[in-house]
């Protein structure tokens, strides 16, 4: 999705992180720029301004390395920040080791992102009049995302500030923190909202490919129920998906986070990015939002140690997410070759196909590299490979839908169920069929979500919202009571006298 300009002056969060700005602040008037009550009134007008909203998901890099993806998957047990040494990225580095504090520039700026995405949609959502078919649409589509964008905050950082339009300054300092059940409760409003307008995937054209569909926005509100224990609302939510014919698992994992794979029989929803802006070292924006995905350079496993096996397209990066020995260890005891293999790689695998590592004790490395979001060659464009990455983050996808389906099927007490879900997910992978019941079930469950989405920044949130973070990741860091949520922002307790979570 290539950004178009939204014709409006107003492109600041005006919530409680007003000091912090955004993209660009402008303190002078733009020349051109429509005033904000002269916009939101035609079909251009509110297509622009979701485009707009979309666009704010791609921030993951904003003038500084912060990632929601990255803090997701640091906080659980695949893998170690690594980069060059301990001063590399600091604020990833005290995220990997359960030192972070309300001070860490990536909670901040993640949380920023979530907040300025909202803002957004909040404005077409308010200002917008649903008297086109299209128009209505579009508002189904900025609901579901700022559901989406709440979901993220709240199983994130617990209560959070609920904000559906905007701020008055003179209520910056007590607009507060709003409970998580409210929160659920307009998550789920905006997602029946939107589910009621919004067109089957397969309804969409090519170019809109990126959009919220009737499917994805199910699929969503049946995470949330999941994640409120409302078993029997999640897995009819689920059911639906399912049985939408819709969608279906690729034939490979592999082939689901390949450049072919994306938008496709797997995909729900993704966030993209292009590999056709031609960034090289004098134009790439560091100062800005780049149209590429840069997340994908600083995982390739790093340049200074690493030599590409002649047959392989996994390139050079930075040396940023490596694998866990853990990880690759619950791979070998459950027996998981095929899908492994699309997803770690280890430096015996690497050599054997003549390549090579030469640094054994690099920091954070022990033995193994990420693959599911390789820096694959094949993914790369412009003249700089490792700048033009167009690797779309995979934010919901099929096969997380059928293993939530079998979890809420379990919990609701229909276990056969449960047992065919998960075993469509084995099957693709050729593991046998198993017909585990009761607590071992649930354990099986764990493992499969533990391998199939691995590196998909699920794993921590689904350790504690299971009760198991404390037993899986204690020996990292984790503290119990403490751990379960990130910091609210110093800047935002100060500034919006927002009251911080139980040890920070």
């Amino acid at each position: 999705m290539k950004k178009i300009l939204v014709r409006t002056a107003i492109v600041c969060l005006s919530t409680l992180t007003l000091a912090s700005g955004c993209k660009k602040f402008l303190t002078q008037e733009v020349p051109g720029a429509y005033p904000e009550q002269d916009f939101y009134k035609t079909d251009t007008d509110v297509s622009q301004a979701v485009v707009g909203v979309y666009d704010m998901m791609q921030a993951h890099y904003n003038n500084n390395w912060a990632s929601p993806y990255m803090i997701k998957t640091l906080l659980s047990d695949e893998s170690n920040a690594a980069g060059n040494d301990a001063g590399d990225q600091p604020g990833y580095q005290t995220l990997d080791k359960f030192n972070h504090d309300a001070t860490n520039d990536k909670v901040r700026d993640a949380w920023r992102m979530f907040y300025f995405t909202i803002y957004r949609a909040n404005k077409v959502i308010n200002k917008s009049d649903a008297n086109t078919a299209l128009r209505a649409r579009l508002i189904a589509e900025a609901k579901a995302i700022r559901a989406y964008n709440y979901f993220e905050l709240v199983s994130l950082w617990g209560n959070v500030p609920l904000v559906l339009d905007d701020v008055a300054p003179a209520q910056y300092t007590s607009t507060g923190r709003a409970a998580k059940a409210d929160v659920y409760a307009q998550i789920t409003k905006d997602l029946q909202d939107a589910i009621a307008v919004l067109p089957n995937k397969s309804a969409y054209a090519t170019a809109d490919r990126f959009r919220f569909s009737k499917g994805a926005a199910i699929a969503l509100l049946g995470k949330s129920y999941l994640y409120q224990q409302k078993w029997a609302e999640a897995a009819a939510q689920f059911e639906t998906v399912i049985t939408s014919n819709q969608y279906s698992l690729e034939p490979s994992i592999g082939k689901a986070f390949s450049q072919a794979g994306e938008f496709g029989t797997e995909s729900l929803f993704e966030v993209s990015y292009t590999n056709m802006r031609a960034y090289d070292w004098g134009n790439f924006p560091w100062g800005a939002a780049p149209e590429s995905n840069i997340h994908i350079q600083l995982m390739g496993p790093r340049g200074d140690f690493y030599t590409k096996a002649p047959t392989d397209s996994l390139a050079a990066g930075w040396g940023f997410n490596l694998p866990k020995q853990k990880l690759w260890n619950a791979f070998i005891a459950a027996g998981d070759v095929v899908r492994r293999k699309q997803i770690v790689m280890s430096v015996g695998e690497l050599q054997a196909a003549g390549g090579n590592w030469t640094n054994p004790t690099a920091y954070g490395y022990e033995g193994y590299f990420q693959r599911k979001y390789g820096s694959f060659t094949s993914q790369t464009g412009g003249p700089i490979g490792e700048l033009n990455y167009g690797t779309n983050w995979r934010q919901i996808r099929y096969a997380d839908v059928l293993l939530m389906a079998a979890e809420a099927n379990y919990r609701a007490a229909n276990e056969p169920k449960a047992l065919i879900y998960l075993n469509q997910v084995r099957q693709r992978s050729s593991l046998p069929v198993i017909s585990p019941t009761g607590a071992a079930l649930f354990t099986a469950l764990v493992t499969e979500r533990q391998l199939e989405l691995a590196f998909e920044g699920v794993r921590f949130t689904d350790l504690v919202r299971w009760g198991l973070a404390v037993q899986e990741l204690g020996s990292l860091g984790f503290v119990a009571n403490k751990h379960e949520l990130l910091p609210i922002p110093d800047n935002d307790v100060k500034t919006g006298h927002l009251v911080q979570n139980p040890g920070y």
